[in-house]
C-alpha cells in the first residue's frame, strides 16, 4: 500500500543576502509590501527585517511597471500584505536572481506522515509530495519519517534495501517515491 508524505512549510524561510548596516547575512520576511506610484508606473517590494539589527531591506517585486499591466487582484494583494503572496513570489526564481537572495529553509518545514502506521509493515511504499519547493536531501526525510537514524538510512542504500528513481543523497524539492525494505 502507497503512504502520502507532506512536506509542508511551518513560515516563510530566512532570506539570505547582506545587511549593509551590520554584516549580518539574513534577513526575515513578515509578508509586508510597499507600494509606489510614480503617474502611470507603479514599484511595488516585499519587505524584509534584518535578524540582526532590524534594519528593513526592500525586495523588488515590480519596478517601473504600467499601472494597467498589474492584474488588479495582485495590486489588491500587495494592498493587503498578503502573507501567501509573499511566500509565493519568494519561490519565484526570478525574483530570487534580481534580488540575488537565497532562501534558508531550516526549521521552516515539517514532515507529516499520517502516522506511524505504515512503520510495522516489511516493505514500505512512500510517495513524497512537497507542498512549496522547499529543498531538503531525502536521506533526512526518510530518517525523520521512518524514526531511523541517517547512518542506518544511508546503509540501506548501499545495501539495496531503499530503492528510488531519484539519487536519495542530493538535494531536492520536486516529489518522488521510493521502497524501503526492512
Amino acid at each position: 500500500m502507497l503512504t502520502t508524505w507532506v512536506v509542508m512549510p511551518t513560515c516563510l524561510p530566512l532570506v539570505l543576502r547582506r545587511c549593509h548596516t551590520c554584516a549580518s547575512d539574513s534577513f526575515r520576511a513578515n509578508g509586508k509590501f510597499r507600494v509606489n506610484a510614480h503617474h502611470k508606473l507603479l514599484d511595488a517590494w516585499l519587505l524584509v527585517l534584518c535578524t540582526g539589527c532590524g534594519d528593513t531591506a526592500k525586495l523588488t517585486v515590480l519596478e517601473r511597471a504600467q499601472v494597467r499591466s498589474v492584474r488588479p487582484e495582485l495590486l489588491d494583494r500587495l494592498h493587503d500584505n498578503d502573507p501567501d503572496l509573499a511566500a509565493e513570489l519568494l519561490q519565484d526564481p526570478a525574483l530570487r536572481r534580481r534580488n540575488r537572495i537565497a532562501l534558508d529553509w531550516d526549521d521552516a518545514w515539517r514532515l507529516d506522515t499520517g502516522g506511524s502506521d505504515h512503520l510495522d509493515h516489511e516493505v514500505i511504499d512512500v510517495s513524497v509530495r512537497f507542498a512549496a519547493r522547499i529543498p531538503v536531501r531525502p536521506v533526512r526525510l526518510i530518517a525523520e519519517g521512518c524514526g531511523l537514524p541517517r547512518a542506518e538510512v544511508e546503509r540501506a542504500i548501499t545495501e539495496g534495501n531503499l530503492v528510488s528513481a531519484v539519487r536519495l543523497n542530493s538535494r531536492l524539492s520536486n516529489d518522488f517515491t521510493f521502497t524501503l525494505k526492512r
